[in-house]
């Protein structure tokens, strides 16, 4: 039996006052895309900060199993540093640095201290080149485009070594041919053997794009299909 790359086990995630998640169970397969459903509020980017530590163990009950191993991330950079990576609907991107520092940001090539702009630039062209940018690496983000922006973050989770990719709502604040070209990237990323989770209300985006999809309302699994 194959193990899927990412279990989780009976989640709850409880804020003052409030229940957000209430035994919430999410299972996604090697390779696949699997599509995050429900209203605003079920609770679809809370259960995703739980998994990527931004909500860190000790915070939750329930359990999460990476590739078959359980997991207890403190933090975010704990989840990173395992293979996961989640871009937000809320880009953290640094405006008036360039793509090339927005991409290694926290994660420079450096030498004794001084970082090597050849191999950082060279690198940065190569992840450019991954995710079908046509931007040269030391342009600043605030000079291009949100669909462009998307594709930078991408780069980055693809320079943290990324296995499962989480994405928050990506296309919201897209037009049809940013889209349309994310979604594309999506299905390659796919053919590397990347993992993904995406949120999205776009029922025809994830009919295009989605193995599974598993939907959530009031904080708790209702199905998969």
């Amino acid at each position: 039996m194959t193990v899927p790359v990412l279990e989780m086990r009976s989640i709850v995630k409880t804020f003052p006052g409030v229940k957000a998640l209430s035994d919430v169970s999410l299972t996604v397969a090697e390779g696949e895309v699997h599509a995050l459903c429900g209203e605003n509020g079920a609770g679809k980017s809370t259960l995703m900060k739980v998994l990527s530590g931004v909500h860190p163990h000790g915070s939750y009950e329930g359990e999460i199993r990476f590739r078959g191993e359980r997991c207890a991330f403190k933090d975010i950079r704990a989840s990173e540093a395992r293979g996961i990576v989640i871009i937000h609907q809320e880009l953290a991107l640094v405006p008036y640095l360039s793509i090339a520092e927005n991409i290694f940001l926290g994660n420079e090539h450096a030498n004794h201290g001084f970082i090597s702009w050849n191999e950082t630039l060279r690198h940065a062209a190569a992840l450019l080149e991954r995710v079908g940018l046509r931007e040269h690496p030391q342009t600043r983000v605030a000079d291009i485009g949100v669909g462009k922006q998307q594709l930078v973050e991408i780069a980055k989770a693809l320079a943290k070594k990324v296995e499962l990719l989480i994405l928050d709502e990506p296309t919201a604040a897209l037009n049809d041919e940013d889209s349309a070209q994310l979604i594309s990237l999506i299905k390659e990323l796919k053919g590397q053997g990347i993992s993904s989770i995406i949120i999205s209300h776009k029922l025809g985006e994830i009919a295009a794009v989605a193995d599974s999809v598993t939907v959530i309302r009031d904080g708790r699994t209702v199905e998969t299909l």
